[in-house]
């Protein structure tokens, strides 16, 4: 099956205004060709000035040309414009659209997903990528057209007037062309892609950065804590001085090719002149001379256009990686959940292919159960949590949720069964209330205050200028990391989904605020399936089951008794975490 133009695939999305693209190509070639012919009246001025000196006065035409060429030079822009407008028209729609379906798209997609591409890299896809189009749709095809007419004007001007100076007026064309083709082929065109790689890196990197300044500032370090930023900027900073040390050469031969056309000019005349000079083709020398630019600015619109097919060709495949994500599979019998317990049947999951993140992990959650998940970093806790969220399937095994495979459980009943609470709970630039009500649109006013009560919130809400209903982000109101917390467990109370996820609930909260988080979580446990996760291990003791992971598996299981009984892997993390939190308390007696 043959593969759809790049312009196919744009007007797609154009729907009915894609005649108005088809009008804008009219409209500018028509303008380019209309630019031409006040250098025809210019020529004609120039001739009857020569034909009549020394007696100017008998150049009776000269005015009538001059209001000629201004009034077609009025009339290009005039219908340049009306070619622009309808342009604009049709590539706001198609941006409009490729927003509107990226959106959509990346709503129906797993969180694991979302999460694999970074905010930064998804925003640089949806806004950047659909704004290549829109430049690409709004001018550079219009001027497409315009710089296919005005060489064919140009050809017909050039060689009519004399087609010796004529053809002396291409060969520099010729050879910036070729120059041209070098600079702009395949290895160009490879070389785009990396620069929207770097770039697309640069600004990923860059946003979760920003997240993180809040850490910076807490423990006095650099930007080199931030490793992973600070070299996508190296590696952008020596892509980019490579890359124009490599074109230097071929910038120079082709800037000096296009405007070496006087040269070739003044030795054509210098050629044809050598038996003396007649009037006639010292008007077509003057004539040449002042419209040969016009080649030269041509030539450049030209290769901008080809660097920016590039440019669009990269923004529509990474659009396309991204519609090429698959939402999970809805099953076509769907079940319903007999209670609320959560199984793993010998689970793998590899987000590389290579390592796994998950290897054949096994474990049940009974109903109203507390389990714990610990481990060193990287071991797959959140791996696990976010398999039994269904952010992603797994590749082995199944996750069970009332023992019905959770893949034939409707999204929307799976998201009614479970609440989540991270350790970096954000909230929408919205009011305290609305923010609450997303866990349950229909909550009553009175019911998200209670919600917001039993999440220890009420010390927030009296410190607000208009309580409940002050908008977080906006005049100077920001909330701490620990009050965040409480708003998003507030959230969780309102919704009370009868199945719990905690990924580090109380990370980024203060002591003061984490005692509040500690109680608040207390109230929204209470009755629930609960599996968190948890580096604070004094918040875990009471669980039912601590599963300790370890790269990937199941090392250590059991209460916090049998555990420290074992003497193994959480135990020596217990001792670890006694001493810190000892040498903590010592601090600050001593302060």
């Amino acid at each position: 099956m043959k593969q759809k133009s790049n312009l196919s695939r744009l007007m797609d999305y154009a729907g009915g205004h894609r005649v108005l693209t088809w009008l804008s190509w009219i409209l500018s070639a028509a303008s380019a060709l209309l630019a031409l012919v006040p250098f025809w009246c210019l020529w004609r001025i120039i001739r009857d000035i020569l034909a009549a000196s020394p007696n100017f006065s008998q150049a009776g035409n000269v005015t009538a040309y001059g209001w000629a060429a201004v009034g077609f030079a009025v009339l290009s822009i005039v219908v340049y414009i009306s070619a622009l407008m309808c342009s604009h028209l049709s590539a706001f729609r198609v941006a409009s659209n490729i927003r509107k379906e990226l959106m959509r798209h990346i709503a129906a997609l797993p969180l694991g997903v979302t999460q694999k591409y970074g905010s930064g890299r998804l925003r640089r896809i949806v806004n950047t990528s659909s704004t290549a189009t829109e430049t690409y749709l709004a001018h550079r095809l219009p001027d497409k057209a315009g710089a296919i007419a005005t060489p064919i004007g140009l050809l017909l001007l050039l060689l009519v007037f004399d087609w010796r100076l004529g053809l002396l007026s291409l060969i520099p064309v010729v050879l910036g062309f070729l120059i041209m083709m070098k600079m702009t082929g395949k290895d160009m065109e490879e070389k785009m892609k990396e620069y929207q790689n770097a770039l697309s890196d640069m600004s990923n990197e860059a946003v979760e950065y920003v997240r993180g300044i809040p850490v910076v500032k807490t423990f006095g370090q650099t930007v080199f804590s931030f490793k992973r930023f600070k070299t996508s900027i190296d590696n952008y900073e020596k892509w980019v001085i490579a890359y124009t040390k490599a074109l230097r050469l071929p910038m120079m031969c082709y800037t000096t090719a296009i405007n070496a056309v006087f040269a070739f000019l003044i030795a054509g005349g210098i050629l044809f002149t050598r038996n003396g000079v007649d009037s006639e083709f010292l008007l077509n020398l003057i004539f040449y001379i002042i419209i040969t630019p016009v080649i030269g600015t041509t030539l450049t619109k030209i290769m901008f256009m080809s660097e920016d097919s590039m440019i669009v060709n990269d923004a529509l495949q990474r659009i396309d990686d991204l519609l090429a994500q698959k939402p999970l599979e809805e099953s076509a019998a769907p079940q319903e959940p007999q209670d609320y317990s959560i199984t793993l049947e010998h689970v793998s999951y590899s987000y590389d292919g290579k390592k796994d993140a998950l290897l054949d992990v096994s474990m049940t959650i009974q109903p109203g159960e507390t389990v714990a998940l610990v481990g060193p970093s990287g071991g797959g806790k959140t791996t696990l949590a976010n398999l039994a969220a269904r952010f992603f399937d797994p590749q082995k095994g199944r996750v069970l949720i009332g023992n019905i495979d959770i893949r034939q459980i409707p999204k929307e009943k799976l998201m009614e069964q479970v609440s989540f609470v991270f350790q970096n709970s954000r909230l929408i630039k919205a009011s305290i209330l609305e923010n609450v009500r997303m866990g349950r649109p229909g909550a009553s006013r009175k019911e998200v205050d209670r919600a917001l009560q039993a999440a220890q919130c009420t010390d927030i809400i009296e410190k607000l200028p208009k309580g409940v209903d002050t908008v977080v982000g906006t005049k100077g109101v920001y909330l701490s990391g620990g009050e965040q917390q409480r708003i998003a467990i507030a959230r969780a109370i309102l919704k009370n989904a009868p199945i719990l996820i905690l990924d580090e609930a109380t990370a980024f909260a203060d002591p003061d605020n984490e005692v509040r988080v500690q109680q608040a979580l207390t109230t929204l446990s209470k009755g629930k399936t609960v599996l968190m996760i948890a580096h604070r291990l004094s918040s875990i003791t009471e669980a039912n089951c601590i599963y300790v992971l370890q790269d990937g598996q199941i090392a250590e299981r059991g209460t916090h008794k049998e555990l420290l009984e074992k003497n193994g892997i959480f135990t020596h993390m217990w001792n670890n975490y006694a001493k810190a939190a000892e040498w903590k308390i010592e601090k600050e007696a001593a302060e």
